[in-house]
């Protein structure tokens, strides 16, 4: 403004009225876009301006007041909400699509994609809006770009990209460099690869101009269409230890377009005998493709051909490709060539049918054994339940032997070494298994007095008379279940509650001790309050005496058998790595030195046997994938302390089930109720029975020069089964010299 009194020359009074033009001019900008505390800004103009505001501006201005009010929910909604608010800002999209201002969807996506730059599927809705949308090439290549450059590991993103580059005319070289920084950007999955070249040998089909025999084009899709294949056998196969197209489907896509588009029907047969050669000539679908393509550009002589290898390769739907031969021959076909078909198809399908019979009959045998070993075990559990009963009932008498050999028995128990559980052992020994152990021999002998030095010894032996106290299973909602404990723990409850007392009060512990007094390396811990159980099951995998102590819920396993407690997901996780190879002796402080060089680390888990010792396996949790994409890609292959490890996206594999064969291999003479876990048949666990008596064999006789001989005499007659023995016979037979 002038000086007051002075008189403005008239440069000074246009630029004084240019200056107040554009301060209108924000106003009215203002006022018309629906803002926050846009009323503020409507006192402040009218304060402001010294003329009366226009008609058109508080028209404009209540326009805008009326969209605020519907967009106000959203804001507020974005407000109040924690990061990453996704599911607030797809409503607020939502809400502008009905509106269809495209300026204000473009606003609100680049919002959203400003706090969320790491997610996959917002980039791939806000890019398909603007490719069928706006259309702009600056606007959409942009955002495309940002897109595979702040999500590097989506193979869909770099798929758009590529079409959205198409769409546009942008160079060939352009699209190329694209394609070849694309392949080194790290793919979590094998069939991420075989997508992506798919998208990119059909842009270049695209291009190619099939009137003419032979040009540039065609020789650049060939070429790429060898190095697809080349690539992925070598490439992939190596990183991920799978095909990523075991249908051949980028060769099939190569025959088909040499057939129909190049007139090249031999070079699509060639490749249609390679596909074959990669396992897939059981397939019935596979032959008929290639019957198909054979059919539309091809002869009745390659046709039949065809047929003929796929009515012996088949194995599964014989029966349809025996039936598209005969309809073949019925067509075409001379009345000898309808003999060879019908005598072709005949022998094959009786050999199928031959084949299911076996098969139905082995499946049948294997169900019939499974419910006999069923039923074994079954009477096995009625069996011992009522020799506990009976034991019950002369608490302290000792299991006697034969009344003939007793004494002679009892003296030669007292002679062998007590049995005694191993401190460290791979596992925890089940109370049934035990009795199977123990019931071979049995416990008539007299044991041996406790040294008086041995405090151990005393404390077990204090236990024996010590009432067991059942499981009350109503109060398992505030009990757990801790195992894995080491046997050689001197006061175990003690120790325990010294552990537990720290997530709640505890109201018992009641350690598991076997009949002779010994801990077996499990308890129940119960606590006063639900809450306090739930905090405890923090503690599974704490280090105990130098083992990882497991502590899981309170479950009755008869009432739900298949309950199973895993803590960590066994399904792919995209920002999760899995590491192997690594020495032994790795800390978690040097790996994760070693890892946070790549991103931010949240977690990292060492692998260890239930012994707690290192497995040589990790699993590292970052923050986001692209941290993890990024790290699998730098440290993959890399050397630790001369361990070359392997680095790969967390995705363990099915677990797979018991083979049914092998199961049925089981001794004879072994003992009917035999159920081991899933780590197989501990060392605790080793049959009791004499080798001598586990061999079905002929009587032998020895030679003069100590190698055992058949007897012919007796070679001939069926081995008897072997007859019960007492403990009396045990002990006769081992004092035989």
């Amino acid at each position: 403004q002038p000086a007051p009194g002075s008189v403005p020359s008239p440069e000074q009074q246009q630029m004084l009225c240019s200056q107040l033009e554009k301060i209108h001019t924000l106003f009215r900008r203002q006022l018309g876009i629906p803002l926050l505390d846009m009323e503020a800004s409507y006192a402040e103009y009218e304060e402001w301006s010294e003329d009366p505001i226009p008609e058109t501006i508080i028209k404009n201005y209540k326009k805008a007041l009326q969209q605020l009010e519907k967009c106000k929910p959203y804001e507020e909604a974005l407000l109040g909400a924690e990061t990453p608010k996704l599911a607030e800002y797809q409503a607020y999209i939502d809400f502008e699509m009905k509106g269809g201002d495209p300026a204000r969807i473009q606003l609100i996506y680049e919002r959203a994609l400003a706090e969320n730059c790491l997610v996959p599927d917002l980039w791939a809705r806000y890019n398909q809006y603007l490719d069928r949308q706006l259309k702009v090439k600056e606007l959409v290549l942009s955002a495309h770009d940002r897109a595979v450059r702040n999500c590097p590991w989506t193979v869909g993103l770099w798929i758009r990209y590529l079409l959205a580059m198409e769409r546009h005319r942008v160079d060939h070289s352009v699209i190329s460099e694209m394609f070849e920084k694309a392949l080194n950007a790290g793919f979590i999955q094998a069939t991420d690869y075989v997508e992506f070249w798919q998208a990119y040998l059909d842009y270049l089909r695209r291009r190619v101009d099939f009137t003419q025999d032979s040009s540039k084009e065609l020789e650049e899709l060939r070429s790429a269409f060898a190095r697809a294949v080349e690539y992925l056998k070598q490439e992939v196969e190596e990183r991920f230890s799978e095909s990523g197209d075991p249908s051949c489907t980028i060769m099939q896509n190569w025959a088909r377009v040499e057939a129909r588009l190049c007139n090249n029907m031999q070079k699509a047969r060639e490749l249609w005998d390679n596909i074959m050669t990669k396992g897939n000539a059981k397939y019935a679908n596979m032959w008929l493709e290639y019957y198909n393509l054979e059919r539309a550009h091809g002869d009745t002589q390659h046709c039949r051909k065809a047929l003929h290898r796929a009515v012996q390769c088949t194995s599964d739907y014989p029966e349809h490709v025996c039936e598209v031969l005969l309809t073949l021959e019925r067509i075409e076909g001379t009345l000898e060539d309808w003999d060879a078909a019908v005598q072709k198809t005949e022998n094959r399908l009786a050999r199928v049918n031959e084949q299911r019979a076996k098969a139905a009959e082995k499946e049948a045998a294997l169900a019939k054994q499974e419910e006999e070993k069923a039923e074994l075990r079954k009477q096995a559990r009625a069996e011992k339940k009522a020799s506990k009963k009976a034991k019950k009932t002369r608490v302290g008498d000792k299991r006697k032997a034969d009344d003939d050999d007793e004494g002679e028995w009892g003296q030669e128990e007292e002679e062998q070494p007590s049995k005694r559980h191993k401190g460290d052992g791979d596992g925890v020994l089940l109370e049934e298994d035990m009795e199977v152990e123990t019931g071979l021999f049995g416990r008539s002998g007299p044991e041996k007095p406790d040294h008086p030095a041995d405090q151990k010894e005393k404390a077990s032996t204090s236990r024996k008379d010590i009432p067991k106290v059942l499981h009350d299973s109503s109060k398992d909602h505030v009990t757990v279940f801790v195992s894995n404990l080491s046997y050689n723990m001197a006061d175990p409850e003690v120790k325990l509650k010294e552990l537990f007392e720290s997530c709640g009060e505890v109201a018992e512990i009641r350690p598991v001790f076997s009949n002779k007094g010994t801990f077996r390396g499990y308890c129940y811990v119960e606590f006063k309050e639900e809450k306090s159980a739930l905090q405890a099951l923090g503690l599974d995998r704490k280090v105990v005496e130098g083992r990882p102590m497991f502590v899981s819920p309170c479950i009755d396993k008869n009432k739900n058998p298949h309950f199973k407690v895993f803590r960590y997901s066994t399904t792919l996780e995209k920002h999760k790595l899995f590491i192997s190879g690594l020495p032994f002796s790795c800390t978690k402080e040097e790996l994760e030195d070693l890892c946070k060089a790549h991103g931010n680390v949240k977690d990292i888990r060492l692998v260890t046997n239930r012994a707690g010792k290192p497995k040589g396996l990790a699993y590292v949790e970052y923050e986001n994938e692209a941290q993890a994409s990024q790290a699998v890609l730098k440290m993959d292959g890399l050397a630790v302390k001369e361990h070359v490890i392997k680095v790969a996206i967390s995705n363990p594999p099915l677990r797979k089930l018991p083979d049914k064969a092998e199961a049925g291999r089981a001794s004879p003479f072994a003992v009917p109720r035999q159920l081991y876990g899933a780590r197989g048949k501990g060392r605790t666990q080793l049959s009791m029975m004499p080798r001598a008596l586990q061999r079905q064999s002929n009587p032998v006789a020895k030679a003069e020069n100590g190698m055992v001989q058949n007897s012919p005499a007796t070679s001939s007659k069926p081995p008897e089964e072997p007859k019960k023995m007492s403990n009396a016979d045990f002990a006769k037979m081992l004092l035989k010299k």
